[in-house]
């Protein structure tokens, strides 16, 4: 079943013409990635499902409603949990305190419950739930903010970069969580500059170039194409 869809996408910053005609689908349970340079319209593309950039023309819908018009807090209200790129979690907050400003739209009688589901996936988080999130480490910080998604209890998870700025063993522990929430039914959207280990967790991906969708396949299918092998995995 289709949960979320784009359909021919135009979202400008001012004059500049960020996404030209995006159109893609996301179905329940599934994994899908974007790929692309820095500058492709990979997170632009997040931020117009989200609310934060209103798309100029074409539609996005989510579950059978438009999206469009919809400010930010309606459309997490909606289930639709946004994990930023650079984390943005509250440096002057504690970790318990950042998790509850991110569940603010979930009845405090469930909060415990969702919390306790975040810690599961990352139980270092609950180990330092009374420390400021701007002492935590990058990897914890990013943790966090991913945990502050969660307990949202989201119907669609959009994750822009997490392993941006994280040691090796630090994004072997974000992807592990990653293919826990997939395994477990969570949808998921992921943009990512490690294209490599994005598509070994994505079940189907997209490669962005200059705001435009170039390719579209599975995962598996993108991971042995040549044109992808050599601009994005590294590979001769």
């Amino acid at each position: 079943m289709t949960l979320l869809k784009l359909e021919n996408v135009h979202t400008y910053y001012g004059h500049i013409h960020a996404l030209k005609g995006i159109s893609l689908e996301v179905n329940k349970g599934e994994v899908v990635t974007l790929i692309g340079a820095n500058g492709a319209g990979k997170s632009t593309t997040l931020r117009s499902i989200s609310g934060l950039a209103r798309p100029r023309s074409g539609k996005i819908i989510f579950d059978g409603t438009l999206l469009n018009n919809l400010p930010p807090h309606k459309i997490t209200r909606m289930g639709i949990g946004h994990v930023p790129e650079g984390r943005r979690i509250f440096p002057e907050l504690t970790v318990r305190e950042n998790l509850e400003m991110g569940a603010f739209t979930v009845p405090r009688r469930e909060l415990a419950e969702r919390m306790e589901y975040a810690f599961m996936l990352f139980p270092r988080i609950k180990e330092r739930l009374n420390q400021l999130g701007g002492t935590l480490s990058g990897g914890e910080q990013q943790m966090l903010a991913m945990a502050r998604g969660l307990v949202l209890n989201p119907r669609i998870l959009l994750l822009d970069e997490p392993s941006m700025g994280l040691a090796p063993v630090l994004v072997d522990q974000v992807f592990e969580a990653i293919e826990r929430l997939h395994a477990q039914g969570t949808t998921i959207l992921l943009v990512e500059q490690n294209a490599r280990m994005a598509l070994q967790v994505a079940d189907r991906g997209y490669v962005l170039q200059s705001g435009q969708i170039v390719m579209a396949d599975t995962a598996k299918a993108l991971q042995n194409s040549e044109v992808v092998r050599k601009a994005y995995l590294g590979e001769e």
